[in-house]
């Protein structure tokens, strides 16, 4: 009776901590957000700096940066399919979709580096105008937490394969995927604001 006793706040306290991690990880986003609301700001202020060089109509190139988003885009929902498996306890299904996600972002990011390689060859890097300072640190931030994401996805997956799926793998997953997705919603929002509206005035 008393190892029950144990054993049930053992697995109350492991839950607790599960959700409190799960709380500070929102907490965490939620400063994210800002960080990314002040450079979206700054863009708004700065879009119209072009110094006599190019504008986003000029430089913008639609439909790469649409496969690019695409890419993004699918590495979230093939993400929510990898959680589905998580909690089906499919520890092979979880690790094919992670590991589709995690080819998916990095095509993005190859993608990335192409664009700004490319714009940077053509005399358009970040010392240009106030508008590609702008550019260069807004997208270029995203750039670097999707990095970040890719990072932290490869280390779970390692993980995975040394620990297996224990509830500590299954919160680590869910920060992931929260953070994962949060990212596929700044995107939206960069490809909307900063390329759609950049091609169109």
């Amino acid at each position: 009776m008393q190892t029950n006793a144990i054993a049930h706040d053992h697995g109350h306290d492991h839950h607790d901590t599960a959700g409190n991690k799960l709380f500070g990880f929102w907490i965490y986003l939620m400063s994210d957000c800002i960080l990314f609301a002040s450079l979206f700001a700054t863009y708004a202020v700065l879009v119209n700096g072009t110094a006599g060089g190019p504008s986003g109509k000029d430089i913008f190139e639609l439909p790469f940066v649409f496969t690019e988003t695409m890419m993004l885009l699918f590495s979230s929902i093939t993400f929510g399919f990898g959680i589905i498996a998580m909690k089906r306890k499919d520890i092979a299904g979880l690790k094919r979709w992670m590991g589709i996600t995690f080819l998916l972002g990095l095509g993005f990011i190859i993608m990335e580096v192409y664009e700004f390689h490319h714009l940077i060859e053509e005399g358009y890097g970040p010392d240009r105008s106030a508008f590609l300072s702008a550019f260069f640190a807004l997208v270029g931030t995203h750039g670097l937490h999707v990095t970040f994401g890719l990072i932290w996805l490869a280390v779970c997956y390692w993980q995975l394969n040394t620990k297996g799926l224990n509830e500590m793998m299954e919160t680590r997953f869910h920060c992931l995927s929260l953070f994962w997705h949060f990212l596929d919603i700044v995107w939206i929002c960069v490809f909307t604001i900063v390329y759609l509206l950049g091609v169109m005035s």
